[in-house]
């Protein structure tokens, strides 16, 4: 489970430190499947929301 950041207003910089410390805190393995994961989650979502076209293969005469 991720650590999660609590502010009582909007903070950028300070939901930005939060996240590169996060991010460092990661082994470069775990980053990396977290990035697959997302892309995973991401492209799924895409085709239930009917955004993402099959790849087509197209015949040249």
């Amino acid at each position: 489970m991720a650590p999660l950041l609590k502010c009582d207003r909007d903070d950028e910089d300070r939901e930005l430190d939060f996240e590169l410390d996060y991010q460092l805190s990661l082994s470069v393995e775990e980053r990396f499947r977290m990035m697959f994961r997302k892309s995973r989650e991401t492209a799924e979502l895409l085709i239930r929301n009917g955004h993402r076209k099959p790849v087509q293969i197209i015949k040249r005469s």
